[in-house]
């Protein structure tokens, strides 16, 4: 029978590997790496996922998750351990600060929020336990972009490690531990993946050290990625740079558009001239302004559910980063667990409306937006 050659990875759907006998299994623990014994150790298709994603970081290597949440939980306890001190950027994605808050500090680890006004000037709030800081490229939902190298600089500094969430930017646009960051963070689940089908998440270290710590914490809490996923992961991730260049293209255009409407108060996206990193955005993006934009129409609930009634092809999902474009609404979904105060604080009111522009056709996105804000 002729030896076939498949060109796309197979399934490998199983939970455990066989050995033909004891020198096998020698051979496992003694070359790390050569072959798989249980799919919360390893297995090809999450490993093949593994491997794509730190080529397009530019890492030591990658280790691939269940979510995104897990992505941080694995990433944050490879550096920290009870009595350590975390710093977080202030705006950051919900979820990332219910972690942080609510679950870490049960298990004895310190956090401290650092307000946007001092991101780069670290030194009042570094203490001799602080590992970490962690951040996001471009912060959710309104896309405050962080200027990484400059941070790097900041967190060597203090001797701390620089943890990033690159999600929204993806590595098309900017490549963090090039420019200082220690490690990178994806949720799969968005981007990279790209068609709302999966749940995943990946840390990319730019140290062997680190790299074996999160691999370490990955296997034995058991925050491992199914085969079926990393399948559909590395499926998704062969399209990731013509996707993002759409993605790019329609998010300028509709901010632009939303700019200038009248029932449209104000706009968040880097690409438009009038965003405060706009230079910043297009240097580190290599051009691009990636597919995330939010904006506020008037603070009231009902204006804005009839905005959301309005939209005939455009879904509520509280979500992003599909093909599909889809809304969000960050006061009762992403920033839900954040105080009144809290999300005031960060600018996220009744009517911040945050959308994840897809891939198709322009007109068909700004028809159905201008007829649902004519609702307002």
């Amino acid at each position: 029978m002729p030896q076939i050659t498949p060109k796309t990875t197979p399934i490998y759907q199983t939970s455990v590997f066989t050995f033909e006998d004891l020198n096998a299994l020698e051979l496992y623990f003694s070359e790390p790496g050569k072959s798989y014994m249980y799919t919360r150790y390893g297995n090809p298709n999450t490993e093949e996922l593994a491997q794509e994603i730190n080529k397009l970081e530019g890492g030591a290597g990658a280790v691939v998750t269940s979510s995104g949440m897990s992505g941080i939980l694995a990433a944050v306890l490879s550096i920290c351990k009870a009595g350590d001190h975390i710093l977080c950027a202030e705006e950051i994605y919900g979820g990332s600060s219910t972690l942080l808050s609510q679950e870490l500090t049960r298990l004895g680890i310190e956090v401290t929020y650092v307000p946007t006004a001092d991101t780069y000037t670290l030194s009042s709030y570094v203490k001799p336990t602080t590992r970490l800081l962690l951040a996001e490229t471009m912060s959710n939902p309104l896309l405050l972009v962080l200027d990484i190298e400059k941070l790097a600089k900041e967190t060597r500094a203090h001797n701390i490690k620089l943890v990033i969430d690159n999600t929204f930017a993806t590595p098309v646009l900017t490549k963090p531990l090039a420019l200082g960051a220690d490690m990178v963070i994806h949720s799969i689940t968005k981007y990279i993946s790209g068609h709302s089908d999966v749940t995943a998440g990946v840390v990319i270290c730019k140290q062997s050290e680190d790299l074996q710590r999160v691999q370490k914490v990955m296997m034995v809490l058991g925050l491992n990625l199914s085969p079926f996923e990393g399948w559909l992961a590395v499926r998704g991730l062969k399209t990731l740079r013509l996707r993002m260049k759409q993605h790019s293209s329609n998010a300028l255009e509709i901010a632009s558009y939303l700019q200038q409407h009248p029932k449209v108060e104000k706009v968040w996206y880097p690409g438009l001239s009038a965003h405060p990193q706009h230079e910043l955005a297009k240097q580190q993006g290599n051009g691009m302004f990636g597919g995330m934009l939010s904006f506020k129409i008037k603070d009231d609930t009902e204006a804005v559910n009839r905005f959301m009634q309005g939209l005939q092809h455009i879904p509520f999902a509280p979500s992003l980063a599909g093909v599909s474009t889809s809304i969000s609404y960050p006061m009762g979904t992403s920033h839900r667990s954040l105080t009144p105060e809290q999300q005031q604080s960060m600018g996220i009111t009744t009517g911040v409306i945050r959308l994840s522009v897809g891939i198709e056709e322009p007109e068909e996105l700004l028809a159905d937006l201008e007829q649902a804000l004519a609702q307002v």
